[in-house]
Order: C-alpha cells, then sequence, then structure tokens
C-alpha cells in the first residue's frame, strides 16, 4: 500500500483529504505544518505528500525545499493543494520540486487524476 503525508492546517481538509485517498487505497499519514511533516519524513519517508502553501511554524514552500534537501527527499510525489492560484506561487511550487497542483477546494476525482498524471494510482 503507499503512502501519503497530508499536511495542512486545517483539520477538515486533512480529514476530507484523508477519506479522499484511503479510498484511492492510500494509508495516511498527518501534519499540521511543515515542520512537523519535515519531522515526519525524516523517521518514514512517505510514497506522497499533499501540501498546503499557508501554515504556521514552517509554510509549504520552505517544507518542499527542506524535503528535497533530506537523504531519499527528492523520492516522494509532492502535490501542493491550496488557495494560492496566480502563476507566480505555481511556478515557484514547480520550481522548488512540486510535482503536480491543485486549487482548493477539490473533490475526489481532482485528486485521483492528479495523482493519475504523477503515476501513483
Amino acid at each position: 500500500m503507499k503512502t501519503c503525508l497530508v499536511v495542512d492546517d486545517s483539520t477538515v481538509i486533512r480529514k476530507v483529504a484523508r477519506r479522499i485517498l484511503e479510498e484511492l487505497e492510500f494509508s495516511i499519514s498527518e501534519a499540521a505544518d511543515g515542520k512537523q511533516a519535515l519531522d515526519q519524513c525524516v523517521s518514514t519517508m512517505p510514497d506522497a505528500v499533499l501540501l498546503d502553501w499557508n501554515m504556521p511554524v514552517m509554510d509549504g514552500l520552505e517544507f518542499l525545499k527542506e524535503l528535497r534537501k533530506l537523504d531519499g527527499g527528492t523520492s516522494p510525489v509532492v502535490v501542493f493543494c491550496t488557495t494560492e492560484n496566480d502563476m507566480q506561487h505555481i511556478s515557484e511550487a514547480i520550481s522548488a520540486g512540486a510535482n503536480e497542483y491543485i486549487m482548493k477546494p477539490f473533490d475526489r476525482e481532482i485528486i485521483e487524476s492528479k495523482f493519475a498524471q504523477a503515476g501513483l494510482v
């Protein structure tokens, strides 16, 4: 079973994403900010990361840059899932190593499509 780390400061978003990803047969772990997520990745590297941009402590972009520096940190597929929808944010995320980009609000079809494009489902 593939693993996905859902990183968002909103418990509601994490819960919705968990439900969708479990239906797609992922094993899910969660983090409320980039620092928690980075600590989890040091311990166990996931197959995928569904990542919010705006979070306290460490934002999604900073997390992504630090993740990619870790041993094995280039292997997870990272999908940004955020309200930041301008081209500057999108290109900044892709330049930092994001594989895909999803706008909030999202549904199962959107997540499944992006994860399929990334070769995860």
